[in-house]
């Protein structure tokens, strides 16, 4: 395995996004582009090594195949299709279920053994067919999940109470969609719980539940104003990335899998607290959530297995 060696599968503004935010950042040694397109790949390849004497460190980029993955330490899946108008996400699942089946199949192939990341849409369910086609240990493969959501909590909360975002600690938990929610409880500006901070400071608690519908309601106004939202995703990819290359032991909110009944859950990978090194999800961080809490991930969770066993799991297992 190469250390420093990143794999990205899927060319689109995602995965763009997240190479040019590398390419910035530095930390890769070596960057592989894949997509179906291969005149695009080829073209994004000549694009971002012309910004390589204006970047912090050296790094290879070069399009490449699937052969590319077997020495690799990191491949991140951006590829799919977008949900188009009229869509709904089920009849999306079932589209980018075949497509990330072909893909890990392909990745596979090559003798990787290295961390998956997944970025593609639905995430949490997308992140369960890669894992369960690679047949990877489950701490090797993971997705997002609500890493761009939490980042959009703690934006909001930090222009709300002018505060620096990185003094905000606070998460977004459940499926990277509408039925995430935030673990007020264990929200904190510095050391002091967010609760404590509004009471202390007159403000009204209200706020707390306009900034999570704030959250929620991102991706669609960003989708309204512009088509599609990339920049923030890229970023905080390129966040997973680092975390893992870097052996950094970092809490993230990634999709992870439970299967020891963590938060009364099994067989499901679902948004929640977990800490990232090189070996991919060294452990769950379980946060002791309200009955209303454990209600909304209860919903979630459904949500998600109910969209699998509508048919899901027939294509990983028949396709």
């Amino acid at each position: 395995m190469k250390k420093g060696k990143v794999v990205l599968v899927g060319t689109g503004f995602v995965g763009m996004s997240m190479a040019y935010s590398m390419l910035n950042r530095g930390g890769v040694n070596e960057l592989i582009l894949i997509d179906i397109d291969k005149d695009k790949t080829i073209g994004e390849e000549m694009d971002l090594s012309h910004g390589l004497p204006f970047a912090p460190r050296k790094m290879v980029i070069k399009a490449g195949d699937y052969e590319d993955c077997k020495d690799a330490q990191i491949v991140v899946i951006t590829a799919g299709i977008a949900q188009k108008p009229g869509q709904t996400r089920l009849e999306l699942a079932q589209t980018n279920t075949k497509i990330m089946k072909s893909i890990t199949e392909s990745i596979m192939a090559s003798g990787f053994n290295g961390i998956i990341i997944v970025a593609s849409n639905p995430v949490d369910l997308m992140t369960y067919v890669v894992a369960k086609v690679s047949g990877l240990p489950k701490n090797q493969v993971f997705g997002s999940g609500t890493v761009l959501d939490t980042a959009r909590l703690r934006y909001l909360m930090a222009d709300y109470l002018k505060i620096s975002s990185k003094n905000i600690h606070a998460y977004i938990m459940g499926e990277h969609g509408d039925s995430s929610f935030v673990p007020w409880d264990h929200a904190y500006v510095g050391c002091k719980k967010i609760k404590d901070v509004m009471k202390d400071n007159n403000h009204p608690m209200n706020v707390l539940d306009k900034i999570h519908h704030g959250v929620i309601n991102a991706a669609y106004e960003i989708i309204n104003k512009k088509r599609a939202t990339y920049y923030g995703i890229g970023m905080a990819l390129s966040r997973l990335v680092k975390a893992v290359l870097d052996n950094e032991n970092s809490i993230l909110t990634v999709s992870t899998y439970l299967q020891n009944g963590e938060y009364g859950q099994d067989d499901i990978y679902i948004g929640v607290p977990a800490v990232i090194n090189s070996k991919g999800v060294r452990e769950l961080l379980t946060l002791n959530l309200t009955q209303q809490e454990q209600e909304k991930l209860d919903k979630s969770c459904k949500l998600i297995k109910q969209m699998r066993i509508d048919s899901i799991d027939k294509i990983i297992e028949n396709q």
